[in-house]
């Protein structure tokens, strides 16, 4: 028996996308409706390749729904597969788990859900194929669910389908955690995994293990690709296995080393080249970058003091780029001066006493909690945004105020010295 099928995972529909600074320009609506947009394509990719099934290991939702509307688009797109006689069938994982979803709706036929109780089996006897699964019913699974899995049935194919974190992987929970060799004794010809939101081979033949990764990135720490697995089978082995991309919108990391950069213009047209790649990487596709800036550069101290205006001048650069389809999501000045400090204090000039003041109050620990009293009636007066972003002011904390006072330092830095003839003064 010979057919294709489609392996999905970790959908988290209607999931939003976190992280993202707002400003004018950005894709408000075409962010929101990201993960709705990435299925939608899923199920294009299986009506075009006619595939006999789909399966999908767990989290399609991102947790209980907000109202109806989520649940009714589920069953709209489940509908146009259930027109072209394409069955699916799917477990839950820990954000879609059946304690965590209060309202259901009655799916279409073509939709075969997993126990949660155990696990079962489920034949199609016209493929031949035999899909064996278990669900989540709370959000945290700690057992090795894979080892009360059953023993394959011969003369099918079998498929697994299991939301683990396997034998764990960074940046994601220990859900039904469970080895390659729990797996492989199953004697299945193809394990199709959810939870891990980066694809991953584990193990590439006799049996084909791996996760498909999630369908669309959510935030900055999901890079890259995204989508799901093609898999051909032929005369009841799995014959090839391939990535298709999915995703609407992708997250990019963009890294500039200002080591060698003289002027913020030289910055700026460093970015737009490496920007410009990856749009074109980007297939036609929004593109979401976060910009880190690094290395001991001159226009250290420019970027601190015009901060502002750098990164501002950068979103308008990438706006121009993609034609309103590059977003910058965030900007991280990350240099450090090339001034030589303790060469400065040693000229005995008014930039060296104060830097040496700021070195002083920096390593007494009683005059930063001085500073501190005096600048509470400023904490309670700072806006809500101010004192909670990432970076956001805090005159409570003496670690804070000390990073604070290198700040200082390049302000001082920036507007007090000055370049003659090659010496600094």
């Amino acid at each position: 028996m010979s057919f294709t099928f489609i392996h999905a995972a970790d959908i988290h529909l209607d999931s939003p996308l976190r992280g993202l600074e707002k400003y004018e320009g950005a894709p408000v609506e075409r962010i929101r409706n990201a993960t709705r947009d990435a299925f939608k394509n899923l199920v294009d990719v299986a009506i075009d390749k006619k595939v006999s099934f789909l399966v999908i290991a767990g989290d399609l939702y991102d947790g209980d729904w907000k109202d109806y509307y989520t649940g009714l688009f589920f069953v709209s797109q489940m509908s146009r597969l259930q027109k072209e006689k394409i069955n699916v069938y799917l477990i839950r994982g820990n954000h879609d788990a059946q304690s965590l979803i209060t309202k259901e709706l009655k799916l279409p036929d073509n939709v075969i859900e997993f126990s949660v109780d155990q696990p079962t089996t489920k034949i199609n006897d016209e493929l031949k194929v035999a899909f064996h699964g278990q669900g989540f019913r709370s959000r945290s699974v700690t057992d090795n669910l894979a080892k009360a899995y059953p023993q394959k049935v011969d003369g099918y194919f079998n498929i697994g389908l299991l939301h683990t974190s396997a034998t764990g992987r960074e940046g994601h929970e220990s859900y039904a955690p469970c080895s390659i060799d729990d797996l492989r004794e199953k004697g299945y010809d193809y394990w199709a995994l959810g939870h891990i939101h980066l694809r991953e081979v584990l193990h590439d033949n006799n049996p084909v293990i791996l996760f498909s990764g999630n369908i669309q990135g959510r935030h900055i720490r999901e890079p890259g690709q995204k989508g799901c697995t093609v898999v051909q089978v032929k005369d009841g082995q799995v014959d090839s296995y391939e990535h298709y991309s999915l995703d609407v919108l992708r997250w990019e990391v963009c890294e500039v080393d200002a080591s060698t950069i003289d002027t913020v213009d030289d910055l700026i047209e460093a970015t737009r080249e490496q920007l410009v790649q990856s749009y074109q990487q980007a297939e036609g596709r929004f593109l979401a970058v976060r910009i880190r800036i690094m290395g001991s550069s001159n226009v250290h101290q420019e970027l601190v003091v015009e901060k502002d205006h750098v990164i501002n001048n950068l979103r308008s650069m990438a706006i121009e780029v993609g034609y309103g389809d590059v977003w910058i999501e965030k900007v991280k000045i990350e240099t450090s001066r090339q001034i030589d400090l303790d060469e400065l204090k040693e000229q005995h000039t008014p930039v060296a006493s104060i830097l040496e003041y700021l070195d002083a109050v920096t390593g007494e620990e009683e005059t930063l909690e001085l500073l501190l009293e005096e600048f509470k009636d400023l904490q309670n007066a700072l806006p809500y945004e101010l004192k909670n972003a990432e970076d956001g002011f805090d005159f409570t904390d003496t670690t804070l105020m000390k990073s604070r006072l290198d700040e200082v330092e390049d302000l001082i830095l920036h507007y007090l010295t000055t370049k003659v003839g090659g010496e600094t003064s």
